[in-house]
């Protein structure tokens, strides 16, 4: 069955018969070929409003196609134009077109007229537009008198420019002599008719040469105005003018400048009307006067303004709606305003239209006997007339056809012969246009023919449509039906479309669609068909795109651009910039699938797009590339509103550079006082190109700005303008105004001086007043010159006073100063303190209490109490000489303070002294006392000497600070077994004058420690250890030196090399080897460190002479990662945060007090005071091991 298509296309159902297509004649114009007979058809005409350049030769067009081939002929203003009468008009060989040559003779104005084309053969006559012939005009000024306008300085003006009428209207604008185009604004602007327009004038606008120029480019020439002299004088210029000529009632006020609301210069009134075609472009215009200059604003009062068609142009005065419909109709306001006033103008605006097309008459083919129409619709504003002619001539009186029948806009055919063919034109027209349309009826009975070429070779990309040319002819009508394979299988998919036009579409081809497809058209009067051969493509793809960058200014970028496509297709890679080629520049490279741009300038930021070009498709992506670098500079810095003590600051920002600009920093120099030094100003945001600065008085200013954006700072501007402000009395007065004598009998006031920034004028000096503060006296002032310090001499000593500096220069007195104290010169204290009193606290520790001298008595500032004291000898008369003295100060009032760090056993004597700014006054008379007795330090040395089989002697130097009366040594020890066991303590007591032990009945080839301190009548001291080993070969023992101190471990290791003794001798070497492999493994051991797994032992057998050992809960028994807990090395101590060293120092003062020696605080206690624990109460046996040292003798006291 015949499937009969939509008017587009339409998409057959998968089951159904072969996809066929029937094309409807009321449906389509259909394309005769041209070696079948057929109506002429006009395919070239002029434009109906034809305006031609007056020197050059005049050619009409007209070209037509028809069969037979169709004779022209052309009235000229309705009547029959004799071509072969005029000898200067020739119609071109087989067209319509004339030429008529003016260039030898005659003039365009005699050729003025409307013309028509008639083209006709045996089937009809077709006809062209009315053609309307104008010469193009352009007109000289006509001569005028120009006379010199003169007006006051903000009075509005108006140019006028009038020009000249011409054909078509000329293009309007103002230049000066120079040909230089004059400024606008929104000041100055040209209006729409011509006119140069000022809201209100300046001085500036003075000048001879506004001159306005008509420019018609039809004919390419420019027609100029008489210039016009505009001189604008101020009211001081006009008055002294009118003096020398009138009286004085003639005279005008400064009012006649003043500001004022606005006014409109156009147009006139409070309302106007406006009346615009559609399509054209709707242009609304507002220019007001005022002072100041007003802005114009635009609203439509019943609507909203189109946003997407709507443009502002001549500085907002004229509004601008592109593309102007009915629906743009309406009340268009606009306003006036300025900071006196607003005024309104409404403009009401009305679209008419000229005639349009809705649906034009189409070609109509048919065979003989069928049935067809003719349509002509149209609108416009007026609604349109439809008239209809046959063959040029109006229907009402072309002959009669029995198949038409006519019914308003459309023709009716029924049973068309061959008589029937013929051109209809539809013609509709309104008062501002008319629409003209050529439509012919052609009755064939031709078969069908296929005009597409055989076998073409289709070649499309997969997953894209395909589509599949069928063009054909035949009348009646063919039907299409399409095929594929060489079976030639009807196509019956729904994935299928047939178009109107017999081309079948694939929507979405795959691989799968290639292959050869055959189109079949048959009507009554035959059939025709035509194979097309398809084939499917990969489709090309970038499979690595560009990618967004942002690079500084002179960097270098990389684009990426990696392509696949199919093996048989051949691509090609092009890279664009903003759509058009890259600039040809060297510092662009392209590589296979890499854009490198080297050294990046301003001008190359902007879109990048790969290319990839096959000859079936195409596939580009873009990225973007960002230059960015500190903004440039700003620019056109003006100062306005330059007032006594600020002005307004506004300039033109430079480019960013692609990075927001956030603030600008405004500098300012100092051209009087600081030339060529720039200061901060002010910071203002990013958004702004003004700013108000503050100004001080005298200073002549110049400023410059410089923008920041996330990169950095730009360059400063160019200097602005310099400004000098006037001179005024100073706003502050000198600040740290201080008054200190520097000798007993003077005050020396001083202040920090103004810097000539801050002086306001010129002659700066100061006034300086003074008074005692407990008298009666009055002001005592004198005026010194621009300096910072002034003495008062025979003033008493250390007496208090008021004082004030005020500044002044040539202007005036700056504002009341503040009153500040000071105080006289000071003198040495008089008195020393009294009743000195020291208390001992402990062995390293004494406090020491004072009466405070009188006020008066300390002649000047009290800066605190000085304690002097030294070591006078040792208790233990072994060292009876004087030691460095020592100093502690302390600050303020404080009548006792601590001397720390004192060593005990000592006699000591001391001193206080008050201290003022000028310095100490006298000694108080000395006090002596005494430290007791503390706790020794640990021995100086412990040597092991002369190991025998079973003995070990111990040699050792007393501590090096016995700190009292050594009463005797303690010595531990204890045996290591091999399996580093402790085992049994062993306490012995020696004598104090003793300094070598021999211990007997050792075991042999046995390690021992050794625990060893001194005791005082305080208690027991640090202790030392040691470890030795027992030897079984005396003679060879003999022969190695005594170790040091320090390298007990080392050497005990040495001896306990087992493997080299005579008893292993006669082992067999396996075994020798065995052992010493173990030895040499425990000899490592020891020397990392490793703990003896003897912990829990020691916890369960604890021998009760050890406990006193322990310092606080520490004990001996455990071997840790402690110093004393590596076994083999000598001079060791059992260090913790209990014990000292015997290398610390005891008597370190630099925590205690100030100055050299210390520092206190105001009260005179110890800087980070006394701990608040209290010194723990002596273990019963040997006590604390601690050494005495400040830091235990500061933890023993509150």
């Amino acid at each position: 069955m015949q499937l009969e298509i939509m008017p587009r296309k339409k998409r057959l159902p998968a089951g159904r018969a072969p996809l066929l297509l029937l094309l409807c004649q009321l449906v389509r114009a259909l394309d005769v070929p041209l070696d079948l007979v057929q109506p002429p058809t006009i395919t070239q005409q002029s434009p109906k409003d034809y305006i031609i350049d007056p020197r050059e030769n005049i050619v009409i067009q007209c070209e037509a196609k028809g069969k037979p081939p169709p004779s022209f002929s052309w009235t000229r203003n309705g009547t029959h134009f004799d071509i072969e009468k005029d000898p200067l008009v020739t119609m071109k060989p087989g067209s319509g077109t004339l030429t008529i040559n003016i260039m030898s003779e005659g003039k365009a104005e005699t050729y003025e007229g409307v013309y028509q084309c008639t083209a006709r053969n045996e089937r009809g006559a077709a006809i062209s537009n009315n053609i309307v012939v104008r010469p193009s005009r352009s007109p000289l000024w006509t001569k005028e008198k120009l006379e010199p306008i003169t007006l006051r300085n903000g009075q509005s003006l108006i140019l006028p420019c009038r020009p000249p009428l011409g054909l078509p209207p000329p293009i309007i604008f103002w230049m000066d002599n120079s040909f230089q185009r004059l400024p606008q604004s929104e000041r100055v602007s040209q209006g729409l008719n011509g006119d140069l327009y000022f809201s209100n004038v300046l001085p500036e606008d003075t000048r001879e040469d506004y001159i306005c120029y008509a420019r018609f480019n039809h004919t390419q020439t420019i027609q100029q105005k008489q210039p016009i002299s505009v001189k604008v004088i101020s009211v001081d210029e006009l008055n002294d003018t009118i003096a020398a000529n009138l009286n004085d009632s003639e005279f005008y006020s400064a009012k006649s400048n003043r500001e004022r609301p606005p006014t409109f210069l156009t147009p006139e009134g409070n309302a106007s009307h406006k009346e615009e075609l559609r399509g054209n472009v709707l242009s609304l215009e507002c220019i007001a006067e005022g002072l100041p200059t007003p802005i114009i604003y635009w609203i439509k009062e019943d609507g909203t303004l189109p946003i997407n068609r709507t443009f502002y142009k001549n500085f907002k005065k004229t509004l601008q709606i592109i593309q102007v419909s009915e629906a743009d109709s309406g009340n268009y306001q606009c306003i006036a305003k300025n900071p006196l006033g607003a005024i309104y103008h409404t403009i009401s605006v009305t679209v008419k239209a000229a005639p349009y097309w809705i649906m034009a008459p189409q070609n109509l083919v048919l065979s003989p006997g069928e049935d067809g129409r003719l349509i002509c619709r149209a609108n416009g504003n007026p609604k349109p007339r439809i008239s209809w002619l046959s063959n040029g001539v109006p229907i009402e009186i072309a002959p009669d056809d029995p198949s038409r029948n006519i019914d308003g806009d459309t023709i009716i055919f029924s049973n068309v012969q061959e008589r029937s063919s013929a051109v209809y034109q539809c013609n509709a027209s309104n008062e501002y246009g008319y629409l003209l349309a050529n439509a012919f009826v052609n009755v064939l009975a031709e078969p069908p023919r296929i005009l597409t070429s055989a076998n073409t070779l289709y070649q499309v990309i997969t997953d894209r449509p395909a589509l599949l040319d069928c063009a054909f002819f035949g009348s009646p009508l063919p039907t299409v039906e399409w095929f594929k394979g060489a079976k030639g299988s009807a196509l019956r998919e729904d994935i299928y479309v047939l178009h109107e036009n017999g081309t079948l579409e694939i929507p979405v081809a795959q691989k799968d669609s290639t292959g050869t497809y055959t189109c079949v058209a048959r009507n009554k009067l035959g059939m025709a068909k035509n194979e097309v051969h398809l084939e499917i493509k990969d489709a090309t793809r970038i499979i690595k795109q560009p990618e967004y960058a942002v690079v500084q200014r002179g960097g270098t970028v990389s684009f990426e651009c990696k392509v696949k496509h199919d093996h048989t297709l051949i691509p090609t890679i092009t890279w664009l910039k903003d759509s058009g080629e890259l600039p040809n520049d060297g510092r662009f490279t392209v590589d296979k699938d890499h854009l490198v741009v080297a050294d990046v300038w301003d001008n190359d930021g902007g879109t990048y797009t790969c290319v990839a070009n096959t000859t079936l498709d195409n596939v580009s992506a873009s990225a973007v590339l960002s230059v960015v670098d500190v903004p440039n500079p700003p620019f056109d810095l003006e100062l306005t509103d330059q007032l006594d003590k600020s002005v307004q600051l506004s300039w033109t920002p430079g480019n960013d550079n692609n990075s927001p600009i956030t603030k600008f920093i405004i500098e300012y120099e100092d051209a009087m006082h600081e030339a060529g030094l720039w200061h901060h100003q002010t910071e203002v945001s990013g958004m702004q190109t003004t700013a108000q600065l503050k100004l001080s008085p005298y200073v002549n200013y110049s400023f410059r700005v410089m923008a920041v954006n996330s990169l950095g700072r730009s360059l400063p501007s160019e200097a602005s303008e310099q400004y000098l402000t006037k001179a005024a009395e100073p706003d502050t007065n000198p600040t740290a105004v201080e008054g200190l004598g520097s000798e007993p009998d003077n005050l020396v006031i001083t202040w920090k001086p103004l810097n000539g920034f801050e002086s306001n004028g010129p002659g700066l000096q100061y006034k300086v007043s003074w008074r005692q503060k407990d008298g009666d006296d009055e002001w005592t002032s004198v005026v010194v010159a621009n300096v910072s310090k002034y003495i008062v001499s025979g003033t008493p000593t250390f007496v208090p006073y008021l004082i004030k500096v005020q500044a002044l220069n040539d202007v005036g007195f700056a504002p009341e100063p503040a009153v500040v104290m000071g105080h006289s010169g000071e003198d040495l204290p008089m008195v020393a303190p009294g009743n000195v009193r020291v208390n001992v606290v402990n062995s390293t520790l004494a406090e020491v209490h004072w009466d405070p001298v009188p006020l008066k008595s300390i002649r000047g500032h009290l800066q605190g109490y000085r304690i002097y004291y030294w070591k006078a000898q040792s208790s233990s008369k072994r060292n009876r000489r004087h030691l460095e003295k020592k100093i502690l100060t302390f600050q303020g009032s404080k009548t006792h303070g601590m001397l720390p760090g004192l060593e005990p056993f000592s006699h000591y004597t001391l001193n206080v002294r008050v201290v003022n700014g000028k310095g100490e006054g006298p000694a108080s008379p000395d006090r002596v006392f005494t430290t007791p007795e503390g706790v020794p330090s640990a021995p100086s040395s412990l040597k092991i000497v002369n190991p025998t089989l079973d003995s070990l002697t111990l040699e050792w130097d007393p501590p090096s600070r016995p700190n009292g009366i050594l009463t005797e040594y303690t010595l531990k020890y204890q045996p290591i077994n091999s399996t580093h066991e402790l085992g049994p303590l062993v306490d012995l007591k020696i004598p104090a004058n003793k300094t070598r032990w021999t211990l007997k009945n050792l075991n042999f080839s046995t390690r021992y420690k050794f625990y060893f301190y001194a005791q005082t009548a305080a208690g027991s001291g640090s202790q030392i250890t040691e470890e030795a080993v027992t030897n079984v070969d005396e003679g060879k023992m003999a022969g190695i030196p005594p170790p040091d101190v320090g390298a007990g471990k080392a050497m005990a290791s040495r001896q306990v090399d087992i493997a080299t003794q005579g008893w292993f001798i006669g082992l067999m070497c396996a075994v020798a080897l065995l052992i010493l492999i173990l030895l040499i493994v425990c000899f490592i051991r020891r020397n990392k460190g490793g703990k003896y797994p003897v912990k829990e032992k020691e916890d369960a057998h604890a021998d009760p002479e050890i406990q006193p050992m322990k310092e606080d809960d520490g004990t001996f028994g455990e071997y840790s990662d402690a110093e004393d807990h590596k076994p083999l090395k000598k001079g060791s101590r059992t260090p913790s945060d209990r014990t000292v060293k015997k290398e610390d120092s005891d008597d370190s003062l630099v925590d205690y007090g100030e100055g050299v020696n210390g520092q206190f605080n105001e009260d005179g206690s110890f800087i980070g005071q006394y701990s608040g624990k209290k010194e723990k109460e002596p273990a019963e046996g040997n006590e604390s091991s601690e050494a005495p040292s400040p830091v235990n003798a500061m933890n023993s006291f509150v």
